[in-house]
């Protein structure tokens, strides 16, 4: 897991074609219309988009990951908690027997026990992904509906946990993190 960089936006830009094209063969809803707002998210200069870089098959995942959660969804008690917010996961499906996504998911655990922040939030829409993230030791807080979604909120304490059959060695006490962030 590092920063994203602008030098990253063509392999996002593979990544979200081919995830969106995984999703069209299901029937499924996609972000084709956000596509070129989820390949710009690499120029963001607030330090919050990261990518799971594979050394062989290159950038296979993007996730931002955000020490400010959405004003919906999370009582003022648990916005008035330090957490790492997660959201924006994309992640590239011939790669899915990794799962990618539970990779980057612990890796934002182990980060937020690193920076002694003691939660990790995330949400989704759709409940085959909460169904994913529960596998990932997250939990369902709470259903939300919004106007036009239904949002599934979960959480997981913060941990330190043994990445390295995910990332071998790539994963230290060094990893860097956001400006002013560790």
């Amino acid at each position: 897991m590092r920063l994203a960089t602008a030098v990253d936006q063509g392999q996002v830009a593979r990544l979200v074609e081919s995830r969106c094209a995984w999703m069209e063969r299901r029937g499924q809803a996609t972000w084709r219309e956000a596509a070129d707002d989820l390949v710009a998210q690499c120029l963001n200069p607030d330090g919050d988009v990261w990518v799971l870089d594979d050394p062989e098959l290159g950038v296979i995942g993007q996730m931002v990951v955000q020490d400010v959660g959405p004003p919906w969804g999370w009582t003022d008690a648990e916005r008035a908690e330090a957490a790492l917010y997660l959201s924006g996961s994309i992640t590239d499906p011939a790669v899915r027997h990794r799962r990618p996504g539970t990779a980057m998911a612990l890796w934002a655990v182990d980060r937020a026990a690193r920076l002694g922040v003691p939660w990790v939030r995330r949400h989704c829409q759709v409940a085959e992904v909460a169904r994913y993230n529960l596998t990932q030791g997250f939990t369902l807080v709470r259903k939300e509906q919004r106007s036009h979604a239904r949002l599934y909120m979960m959480a997981r304490p913060a941990e330190r946990l043994d990445l390295s059959a995910w990332f071998g060695n790539a994963v230290r006490q060094g990893t860097p993190g956001p400006p002013g962030r560790g």
